[in-house]
């Protein structure tokens, strides 16, 4: 994943979000605020960017975003997360992640294996990705994910 495809991702929500006037925000474990990042570097951030909350550490998850105390690289946690950084900051549209970075498993899932929660937080999708690679590439392609996702939902939220 280039730099500049993140970057385009980012102008395109930007244009997105700005248009329809609705806001966007975050919650993140495995990728540590880098979709927050990419999002704040976008054009007019300040209009349409609520925020984001990085939530690595399981407490954090359960005591901040309302998460379910139990395994955190489940789909169920990715929703909740999802929808309590929606109720947190407000915002009209969301995303989070959570997952298995690597090298090695974690909670019995293998490396790579991430949970993507996104939309408008009464109605969220759960996306299961499996994605190769190091931490690194597992992290850029999980932020490419969720850009894309939100892209893709700002676009059928202005329909």
């Amino acid at each position: 994943m280039t730099t500049e495809s993140i970057t385009d991702l980012g102008e395109r929500i930007a244009d997105l979000a700005s248009s329809a006037g609705m806001t966007v925000a975050v919650a993140e474990s495995l990728t540590s605020g880098a979709i927050a990042s990419a999002l704040g570097a976008s054009p007019q951030a300040g209009d349409w960017f609520a925020g984001g909350v990085v939530a690595y550490s399981e407490h954090v998850k359960f005591d901040v975003l309302g998460v379910t105390p139990g395994p955190v690289i489940t789909a169920r946690c990715a929703e909740q997360m999802a929808a309590g950084v929606g109720r947190l900051l407000s915002a009209d549209v969301v995303a989070s992640v959570t997952g298995a970075g690597g090298p090695g498993e974690q909670e019995g899932k293998p490396a790579g294996t991430v949970f993507l929660a996104h939309g408008r937080p009464g109605a969220l999708t759960v996306d299961e990705l499996h994605l190769d690679g190091d931490p690194e590439e597992v992290v850029h392609a999980t932020v490419d994910a969720a850009l894309a996702a939100l892209a893709r939902d700002l676009e059928e939220a202005k329909r």
